[in-house]
């Protein structure tokens, strides 16, 4: 049990798990409170939204050490699981199984939100995530942009979820309010974020896996443009979206007080000012883990603003905060 629970990373499902819930209950409730609604998505299409996903995820987690047998040799030599505890046909299994329940999850969700993008994109994900453990993964950017673009959707799918479910009850009428606007809004925004952490997160994990994948012939940006200029992009990268951070507040998020802004800077950018000196100075595979911890870190920082957002909205238009109390 044990090592089935390493293989497909309950660590990171558990992570996963918890942003969707945090994004639903600290972010879209609030908003639907605002214009009168008291509750948000029903637990039990939220329970099923966040089971497709986890196992959907566990499945590309097997799947990916499936394929990867022999740079996780070099890589991870201590923690290499498929191959030597797990049987490569055992794996491909257990990940057939896992992405099979995943995507029926995902299709009763659309089934009982009548929608037909829920689904297509449960779909898609799992595809994505073979095409990826097969092939995009070795290739140059596209590896990473194919894992961003997931974590980006694990976050819109709660939105479009929501949307559909009040269309259900509603009808086309839902679309004459300005919630579905304020909800692409919010869960873009949250994205966007998902999105620039995980490829800065996926480069820094190239960096430290470059000895593997250069043996496996991998085109990943470290091999093709060699770390020093990895590095420079990566800065790059991180001040596009530290800036991002300060637009966002500046156009489009109009709370009264500057409790955002606070957040922003000692929450967000000075974490990731750190994290571009742990890249400035790492030498070796010790000292980029340490790095790709902290980009890890600085994502769930990132979510946990959903909380602020709840009590900023409670406090702005007088709904109750987890239906608990209201703020005067």
């Amino acid at each position: 049990m044990i090592n089935f629970l390493r293989v497909i990373r309950y660590k990171n499902l558990i992570f996963i798990a918890f942003i969707q819930l945090v994004i639903q209950k600290a972010v879209l409730l609030p908003i639907l409170q605002t214009f009168g609604f008291e509750n948000s998505l029903d637990n039990n299409l939220l329970f099923l939204l966040i089971i497709g996903s986890i196992f959907i995820a566990a499945g590309g987690y097997v799947l990916n050490d499936y394929f990867d047998i022999k740079i996780d040799a070099i890589n991870h030599p201590d923690k290499q699981l498929v191959g030597s505890v797990i049987s490569r046909q055992n794996a491909m299994i257990i990940h057939q199984i896992l992405t099979g329940i995943g995507v029926l999850c995902g299709l009763l969700l659309a089934f009982f939100v009548r929608s037909f993008t829920v689904g297509f994109i449960f779909i898609v994900i799992s595809g994505l995530l073979w095409f990826y453990s097969a092939s995009y993964k070795r290739q140059f950017i596209t590896g990473n942009i194919v894992v961003a673009f997931m974590a980006a959707m694990s976050i819109l799918v709660i939105g479009i979820t929501q949307i559909a479910d009040l269309q259900v009850e509603y009808g086309k009428l839902i679309y004459e309010t300005p919630i579905p606007n304020q909800i692409y809004s919010w869960m873009g925004g949250f994205a966007v974020f998902a999105f620039l952490c995980t490829w800065i997160r996926e480069i820094i994990k190239d960096i430290e896996d470059e000895k593997g994948d250069r043996e496996m012939e991998c085109h990943t940006m470290p091999i093709r443009w060699g770390v020093g200029r990895t590095k420079l992009f990566l800065y790059g990268l991180i001040f596009v979206t530290v800036l991002s951070l300060f637009l966002a507040n500046s156009f489009f998020i109009h709370f009264e007080g500057t409790l955002t802004v606070r957040y922003i800077i000692f929450g967000l950018t000075l974490p990731f000012a750190a994290l571009v000196y742990l890249i400035f100075d790492a030498k070796n595979k010790a000292d980029f883990h340490q790095a790709s911890t902290l980009s890890k870190v600085i994502m769930l920082i990132g979510v946990l603003y959903g909380f602020v957002f709840y009590y900023l909205e409670a406090k702005a238009y007088g709904i109750s905060l987890f239906n608990l109390f209201i703020l005067k």
